[in-house]
This record gives structure tokens, sequence and C-alpha cells, in this order.
């Protein structure tokens, strides 16, 4: 019995669909779709540029973090007299915002991105022709790095 009451529930929404196909011409049906798909496609293009913002955003964040790791790396390094790896890792941090520079193209923040790659770079030289660099020195440049990961965060 319920079968059979299933059966014609079927056969009349069958039956219902196509009546309402024949009446109505399939252009005004591709119509309807149309117009349910546009607010559809342009909510999710909203959404994955966003997600794409998101992904450019957290890209740039840890390229900052890991070239702050490498910064305090070659300050420790500097501390144990070990200067080619402090030169080596002040490389690594100047690659680091490199990056981070090249990912934020357009950015107000790219300025502060060179100023520090120049500051790193500069200090790198010092250190592969026997200077000596001075912590302070470095200290400023984390300092630097600090307030743009603040910014980076903030905004």
């Amino acid at each position: 019995m319920l079968r059979f009451l299933g059966l014609l529930m079927l056969l009349a929404i069958v039956f219902s669909l196509g009546y309402y196909t024949g009446q109505h011409p399939v252009g005004e049906l591709n119509k309807t779709l149309r117009g349910i798909m546009k607010p559809l496609q342009d909510q999710t293009r909203k959404i994955l540029d966003s997600t794409l913002g998101m992904e450019r955003d957290l890209r740039v964040r840890h390229r900052l973090v890991e070239a702050k790791a490498r910064l305090i790396q070659a300050k420790a390094e500097l501390l144990d007299r070990n200067y080619g790896n402090a030169a080596r890792e002040l490389a690594e941090a100047a690659k680091q915002l490199e990056h981070t520079r090249l990912a934020q193209q357009g950015d107000e923040s790219t300025m502060k991105v060179r100023e520090l790659i120049t500051q790193v770079r500069e200090a790198r030289v010092e250190l592969r022709m026997g200077k000596m660099v001075s912590r302070t020195r470095l200290d400023g440049i984390q300092k630097d790095l600090d307030t743009l990961l603040a910014s980076q965060a903030e905004g």
C-alpha cells in the first residue's frame, strides 16, 4: 500500500513538472536560472577574492616572522663570534624580506620593507668585510621589523 502511494506521488510530481515545462518555454526557464545564478556567482567571486587576500596576508606575515627569526639567530651568532654564520643568517633574512616586498606590491609598507632590506644587506656586507656590527644596530632593525609586523596584524 505504501509503495502504491509512493508511486502515485512520484507520478503526480513528474506529471506536474512536465505540465509546468510545457506551459513555460525553455527560454523563460533559462532566464530564471540565469537570474538565480548571477547573484550566486557574484557572491562566490567575493568569497574567493577575500580568501585569496587572506592567504596573501598570511604568507606576508609568515615571511616577516621568518625574517625576524633569522635576524635573532644572526644576533645569537654574533654573540658566539660566528661571523660567517651571522652573515648567512642576515642573507636569509634579507631574502625573506625581499619575498615580502614582492608580495606587497603597491602597498604603503613596501617602502618600510625596502629600508629594512637595505639595512640588513648593509650589516651583512660589513660582516663579510670583517667589520664589527653592533648589537644595538641589529636591535634597531629588529624593532623596525616588530613595528612592521604589528602594522601587518592591524591591517
